[in-house]
Formats: C-alpha cells, structure tokens, sequence
C-alpha cells in the first residue's frame, strides 16, 4: 500500500489490484484492515482506528482510493461524490484498438445482482440507468492500445461493461471477455488521478497513483 496523500483528516493510497476496498463475507483482509494497521502502528494509536470509506474499487482493480480519518470529513466526501465534485480518470489497457480516438459512450445499465454483472444495452429498459463515459486513447504497445477514462456516472462496473460493449473489453476481464487471466488474476482498470476540494481545508487537492509493476502497465511506461 502506497500513501499518496496523508493529514488528520484524508489518507488517500494507491490500492493495489486484488486487495478487497472493505471486508465481505471471505473474511479476506481489505484495504480498510490494512490502512488501520499503518495508522496504529505510525501514531502509536491504541484502541480501535476510524476509517470510512466513501467509495470503492472494484477488488481486481487498482488505483487511488480515498480513505476518511474522521466522520466529519467521511460525510463530506460522501457528499462529494454524490455531488460528483470529485474528477477521477481511469486509465485501462484494451485487447482491441478503437475505431475512434476518442469517444462519449451513452449506455443503459442494470446490475444482474445473482451474477454480479452488469447489463448493458444502447436503448433504455426496464430497471436500468443511463451510464456515461468518455474515453482517449493515449497509447498503443503490443497489439493493444491504453485508454484514458472519464465517467459521468458511476454504475455498477461502468467502465468494464461499458467499454466490452463497444468491444473495447479490459485486458485481464473474465467477467466482461472470455480470455487467459492474468498471472495475478488482476484486470487491466487503474484509478490514475483524482482531483477534488479537500473536504475541510476548501483546498484544492489531485493526487495521481502510479501503475501496478506488471508488464501489462509497464509496456505503457
């Protein structure tokens, strides 16, 4: 776990791919036990540690995630987001190039809760919601090409359904492309940056997250 930005009221770090964001029923350790763990150990602190959590990663994803020291700024960044004052670019290695260099997806989608998946279609059904996302391609190595992602919404696996939609899908992504997994079992999806208003010093504030060291990212370094 790499800390990209650390004070009394954020610690933000760059998860890495296959580490869960907040415990489930595996009982395997999150980035939650593991940033409590640093922040006991740092500030000598006894007793339990807060830490809230505003939003997630996907587990096989990496990237920046914010973690919150304190309700107060736990609620505000919460509020952020629904606000959605709070600018994240993803970056995603593709097995196809795009036909277009760059483009605005518009799609509808539903989560399949038994399959944990998401349903994507180019016209409105019932039970779904309007998902965009614009991407660029900034790259191309080895038969692939590296997009960078902005979303205007946040649906369940938005990026990953929306890009295999337009058969763009992740390097790495069971799920979304039958394909060989990666040695790691991760998906080629990284949080790169995020850009918001420091939620109670009203500063502004970005961090970027550098890629996983795995030769799928490299090749793009």
């Amino acid at each position: 776990m790499k800390v990209l930005f650390e004070d009394n009221h954020l610690l933000i770090v760059n998860k890495p791919a296959g580490i869960l964001s907040q415990g489930d029923n595996t009982g395997d350790k999150s980035i939650i036990n593991i940033a409590k763990e640093y922040i006991k150990v740092k500030y000598k602190k006894p007793g339990d540690v807060f830490l809230g959590l505003a939003h997630r990663l996907d587990r096989p994803v990496s990237g920046a995630i914010i973690l919150c020291r304190t309700s107060k700024s736990l609620t505000r960044v919460t509020e952020l987001f629904k606000e959605r004052a709070v600018t994240k670019i993803y970056h995603a290695v593709v097995m196809d190039r795009p036909q277009l260099h760059s483009e605005r997806v518009v799609s509808y989608i539903k989560k399949d809760t038994r399959k944990n998946k998401a349903i994507v279609s180019k016209k409105p059904f019932e039970g779904a919601k309007k998902a965009i996302l614009s991407y660029q391609q900034i790259g191309d190595a080895s038969g692939y090409a590296l997009l960078e992602v902005t979303l205007e919404t946040g649906r369940t696996h938005q990026i990953r359904a929306q890009l295999s939609s337009i058969k763009l899908p992740i390097l790495g992504d069971l799920k979304y492309r039958p394909q060989t997994p990666l040695e790691d079992k991760s998906i080629a999806l990284h949080c790169h940056s995020m850009e918001f208003i420091h939620p109670v010093k009203k500063e502004p504030l970005r961090v970027t997250a550098a890629y996983p060291n795995k030769p799928w990212w490299q090749r793009f370094q």
